[in-house]
């Protein structure tokens, strides 16, 4: 090879080796790539608790006395008090579990006498919710606890419940008592244990005077559709009448194992006792 092939030979090589690209050893490392993201779960949001599930539950529906075979859903019964028809008639006539309100129509433009006769038209509507059969007098013998929802036209759910023993071949009203709508001392449960009548109303410190729900306690203030309370109160029959036995006692709804709350309405309605528990 001459000196000039031989330098071309050198020189063709160092030209290749500086045309070559440099490694770039500043360039960012490949990015992993993510699963992608699952879809949210849709949120479920919780209706209104079923008030009515212990009312209506299996329990007590039975019964091996004449009384499980009267047929409640077609009966005449008395109106509660506080729940008279604006004619005075005070008793009201089931068919086939129901009877229909019936409202009328009124504005300050009719006359007067039209107006008058329009509102002594309207009628309380009734119907049947359940029975239970529970020994209410502790004879031995049960008696049938119906219980009626007054009709409204509206989402208000007052009840009555009626109390009948069976005497004569036929029943016997012994008790009957309203109850409110709902968390505003609406019925929540009634049952027998250890020979007391058990009666459970949604609220603070509500229980039942005679035939009627006692009023909200100063401060009780919920929702219609989710109390946040109940009141647990005891009776007991003494020949004549359900007599109250014991404490009412108050617990946070869920929670009926809980200490409870005594006589809440007699600690906030005197103020000497607003920072003590009754004793």
């Amino acid at each position: 090879m001459t000196r000039f092939a031989a330098f071309a030979v050198i020189f063709g090589a160092l030209s290749c080796a500086c045309s070559r690209p440099a490694a770039n050893t500043n360039s960012a490392p490949p990015v992993a790539q993510l699963p992608p993201s699952p879809e949210p779960a849709a949120t479920v949001t919780p209706g209104p608790p079923k008030l009515q599930a212990e009312l209506l539950d299996n329990r007590d529906k039975t019964t091996t006395s004449p009384i499980g075979k009267f047929d409640f859903k077609n009966y005449t019964y008395e109106l509660p008090r506080g729940w008279q028809n604006p004619d005075g008639s005070t008793d009201i006539t089931l068919v086939n579990g129901r009877v229909a309100p019936k409202t009328t129509q009124t504005d300050e433009t009719m006359d007067p006498d039209e107006k008058a006769l329009a509102k002594s038209e309207r009628r309380i509507g009734m119907s049947y919710v359940t029975t239970k059969f529970l020994d209410m007098t502790g004879d031995g013998q049960d008696e049938a606890v119906v219980i009626l929802k007054i009709e409204t036209e509206g989402s208000a759910i007052p009840q009555v419940a009626y109390v009948f023993a069976w005497k004569d071949w036929k029943p016997e009203l012994i008790w009957p008592f309203r109850t409110g709508d709902r968390a505003d001392g609406g019925l929540k449960d009634i049952r027998v244990e250890n020979g007391l009548v058990v009666v459970e109303l949604y609220g603070q410190d509500r229980f039942i005077l005679g035939q009627t729900e006692t009023s909200k306690v100063t401060g009780d203030e919920e929702q219609l559709c989710c109390p946040l309370y109940f009141t647990r109160s005891f009776y007991k029959w003494n020949g004549n009448a359900f007599l109250m036995q014991g404490k009412r006692l108050t617990y946070p709804m869920g929670q009926p194992n809980a200490i409870p709350e005594e006589n809440v309405a007699d600690r906030v309605n005197n103020p000497q006792n607003a920072n003590k528990k009754s004793k």
